[in-house]
């Protein structure tokens, strides 16, 4: 099982590296887009949607999604930064508000259009960041995406080896708290090279312990799907891994989040229009 996970881990690292630095932007665009329509048929599955409609669902998707790609062919680039900015806002809402009381609560919810909704919270404001970081700088977003591997890498292994407070038992029985000491201490050790190999701020560290935070909260709201669902995996696209949604689910909170921060002078600039 480990042999399988490291090798499609690796299969799928290579080929992220490879689209990051060598796609155009277009290409990259509808890359990610296909890898969040995907999860969004996953979050259909575990909302226990019907074929129908989860079809209907990936279809207003990608349609919607698909329009903004291409807006600029008939005069309406203006559209996507405004997408952006309210999708960002919308996911650090979501994330900072709803998302915390939804996992305390573990809230189970019964409207399949309310389900359908929380999809697109979760899953399309991830690819507004997925693009618009890379647009910023691909090595930005790379950072910030081995931030959440290595997090999810060490608390993997620290919480098989050391593994006995449970973080969260009604939700993840897996998950410890020495899990997420692990990965505290690998970020932090990541961050700490980074300061001294290219003079970042030693601030970078306390970001890093907020990403990993983030990542942890979108792996627990996966996982109470799933627990919900009654499934084990999203799906079992991936072998050794289950489906898309188990390998972005740290990504779909992190990285808007990460996102809105980078992005923050403008939504200061903005409220203050209105003060």
């Amino acid at each position: 099982m480990l042999k399988t996970r490291l090798l499609t881990s690796f299969g799928l690292a290579t080929a992220f590296l490879l689209a990051l630095f060598l796609l155009p932007d277009r290409y990259w665009t509808m890359l990610t887009l296909v890898i969040v329509l995907i999860g969004l048929w996953e979050w259909a599955g575990l909302a226990q949607l019907s074929t129908l409609s989860r079809n209907v669902y990936v279809g207003i998707s990608l349609l919607a999604c698909g329009f903004l790609v291409f807006a600029d062919l008939v005069g309406l680039g203006f559209l996507r930064p405004l997408v952006l900015f309210w999708g960002i806002l919308a996911a650090t809402a979501f994330w900072l508000i709803v998302s915390p009381i939804w996992l305390i609560t573990r809230y189970k919810l019964k409207s399949r259009l309310m389900m359908a909704l929380a999809g697109w919270l979760v899953l399309l404001p991830l690819w507004l960041a997925l693009v618009s970081l890379r647009n910023v700088d691909p090595r930005l977003l790379l950072g910030l995406m081995a931030v959440i591997w290595i997090a999810d890498t060490a608390a993997y292994f620290f919480g098989k080896r050391f593994g006995k407070h449970k973080l969260a038992p009604l939700i993840s029985p897996g998950k410890t708290w020495e899990g997420v000491i692990g990965a505290w201490l690998a970020v932090s050790v990541y961050g700490l090279l980074l300061c001294l190999v290219f003079g970042f701020d030693y601030w970078l560290i306390a970001g890093m312990w907020g990403i990993t935070v983030l990542s942890i909260m979108g792996d627990l709201l996966e996982s109470l799907m799933k627990r919900q669902a009654e499934v084990k995996d999203s799906s079992n696209l991936l072998p050794g891994h289950g489906g898309m949604l188990d390998r972005i689910d740290g990504l779909t909170s992190s990285l808007p989040l990460a996102a809105f921060f980078i992005y923050f002078p403008i939504y200061y600039a903005t409220l203050m229009l209105y003060v």
